[in-house]
């Protein structure tokens, strides 16, 4: 199932294809353009799971608070109330494969720290 960016307001996201979905598991694929930003936000109770297919992505988190540049091959783990922020910095494409489970899903909006 395709969806396009415009059913998603809160966020800048060039592509998302859902592999799979249910109540307690979600596989997505992104493709994040240039500059493309999933804001801050958090889930209650699913773990994200980032796996890079191509491109550079980078993942900022607080408590902890940190920022990792994960290119292609490299994954990433996100637990359950942690504020994240997902950018592509690179220069072309970046898709990644978005694993979350196990728990219902939800998008909790952050005021960004800046």
């Amino acid at each position: 199932m395709q969806q396009t960016p415009s059913e998603h307001p809160h966020r800048t996201v060039k592509q998302v294809e859902t592999i799979m979905a249910n109540p307690v598991m979600r596989a997505r694929v992104f493709t994040l353009a240039p500059r493309d930003v999933i804001p801050w936000h958090r889930h209650s109770e699913v773990t994200d799971h980032y796996f890079v297919l191509r491109g550079t992505l980078t993942v900022g988190t607080r408590l902890p608070e940190c920022c990792n540049e994960l290119r292609t091959g490299k994954r990433f783990q996100i637990e359950p109330g942690t504020d994240h922020q997902l950018t592509n910095n690179g220069p072309g494409d970046c898709e990644f494969l978005l694993l979350q489970g196990i728990g219902s899903y939800d998008w909790i909006g952050c005021p960004d720290p800046n």
